[in-house]
């Protein structure tokens, strides 16, 4: 049913409203089941940290905004090709979708090793700029320094993942992601803790470990990404029916880079934006002390439950917007994201009241140390408040970026981040502490969210018409 249906796109064929919200949820439930599942794998992950101690949270939160900011900039890449990807699937354009996808992920290599060499030169010094203490700076610099070394195999599993959903297929993709957040978890198991027995059911097992730390976490993910890029690279280039690697002569890479670029650069300038930002705002939490700190990193972890459903159907807003805008269905695009919008801050009101209510059990899952728990489950309650609005800024930039317009995310978030979030926080620091920095935050996500949506319905269909 999800084939003849998004198959339909190419071919000019009607869709009802019921169609529509099929359509999207189809594509929506495989990218939130996989997000999901990440981020309970990620909780397994945090609270294997949270075992070692707050000092190791901590130094893991130090430097975690400086790593999505790397990460984010390299996978912006891969964006510039996934979007031109989708659109020329949409248009039946077979032939330049698999030359977006073989030049695309050359492109992502390359531009990720430069990226990632740089930040692991920095990596030494990185926590003294971010305002950490001599205590956890030592652990933040290995976790950053094996983050960044790693960076290319993250960037170029994304970018595979990511030209595999433009193409539709959301199963294979999220499936995948499932088991990488699997694997995460035993490497971390076998990585972080020394050996050691184990009573199960009577019986005792002993387990080997490696005893790093911290170390053990970042050499862990990078290992299960690893993993995850291989079977990625082989679905898409041996199994994918459209995408699949044949000897053929394909067509010019420059103008493909060109637009990539074009496409790219806004996204970088967002990631920069972004990721700034985050790191700005670790540098306002790092001074409230160890407590304040590792709650605020379990507490990120923790909200992510709620947000990645969001993320799921963004994944599928932007396919079925960019096939819509290659199709030259500008009608039809406008549907999609209307439709998805409306899906996903639904989802998100659902998901902001389960965790309004479950707060202190989903901290008491990360933590051990009841400080920590208590500021945790304090802040998670501020920031339930707007999940709603934070779904419509996602999903909105994500119903840009399928129509090839990647300015406007940029502009709506550098106004959201640095002329409301980090004044605000700032501000209310002072004489707030932890509480007041996250309402900053809920301040600023109601207020990306309704600008998103009023440029959104502002721009009308002339947004999803090709250039």
């Amino acid at each position: 049913m999800r084939k003849n249906l998004l198959g339909r796109i190419s071919k000019g064929e009607p869709f009802s409203l019921r169609e529509l919200l099929l359509l999207t949820w189809q594509l929506s439930v495989p990218a939130i089941m996989a997000k999901i599942t990440t981020v309970m794998m990620q909780y397994i992950d945090a609270s294997m940290v949270g075992m070692i101690g707050a000092g190791a949270a901590a130094s893991i939160g130090l430097v975690n905004s400086t790593a999505w900011l790397i990460g984010g900039v390299a996978f912006a890449m891969s964006m510039g090709y996934t979007i031109q990807l989708a659109q020329a699937i949409g248009a039946g354009e077979e032939l330049k979708a698999r030359s977006l996808v073989r030049h695309g992920l050359w492109a992502v290599v390359i531009f990720s090793f430069v990226l990632g060499g740089s930040c692991a030169a920095l990596s030494g010094q990185m926590p003294y700029y971010l305002g950490g203490t001599t205590d956890i700076a030592e652990g933040a610099s290995t976790y950053l320094y094996i983050y960044a070394l790693g960076l290319p195999f993250l960037a170029v599993n994304f970018a595979a993942a990511s030209m595999l959903q433009a193409s539709g297929n959301m199963k294979i993709p999220s499936l995948l992601s499932v088991s990488m957040c699997i694997l995460d978890v035993v490497f971390n198991a076998l990585l972080i803790f020394p050996s050691r027995n184990v009573e199960l059911w009577g019986w005792l097992i002993w387990i080997p470990g490696g005893n790093l730390g911290v170390a053990g976490v970042a050499l862990g993910t990078v290992l299960a990404e690893v993993c995850c890029m291989v079977a990625m690279l082989y679905v898409l280039l041996k199994k994918s029916r459209q995408l699949h690697y044949r000897q053929e002569q394909l067509l010019s890479w420059q103008g493909e880079l060109q637009e990539a670029t074009r496409l790219g650069v806004p996204m970088a300038l967002e990631q920069v934006v972004m990721g700034s930002a985050y790191v700005a705002f670790t540098c306002i939490v790092a001074p409230l002390g160890t407590v304040a700190l590792a709650a605020n990193s379990f507490a990120i972890t923790a909200e992510s439950l709620c947000y990645m459903p969001g993320i799921g159907v963004s994944t599928a807003a932007q396919t079925l917007v960019g096939q819509s805008v290659g199709a030259g269905r500008s009608k039809l695009a406008q549907r999609f994201g209307y439709v998805s919008a409306g899906l996903g801050m639904l989802v998100m009101l659902v998901m902001g009241i389960v965790m309004y209510i479950c707060a202190p059990g989903m901290m008491a899952l990360l933590s051990q140390d009841g400080a920590v728990i208590a500021a945790g489950t304090e802040i998670l309650r501020i920031e339930a408040w707007a999940e709603p609005l934070f779904a419509a800024g996602i999903i909105v930039t994500s119903i840009f970026r399928g129509a090839g317009e990647t300015k406007m995310p940029t502009i709506l978030n550098l106004v959201a981040m640095w002329g409301i979030r980090i004044p605000l926080a700032t501000y209310l620091a002072v004489d707030y502490g932890l509480p007041g920095v996250w309402a900053a935050m809920c301040t600023e996500l109601c207020a990306r969210g309704l600008l998103s949506l009023g440029v959104l319905i502002w721009r009308g269909e002339g947004l999803y018409r090709r250039a």
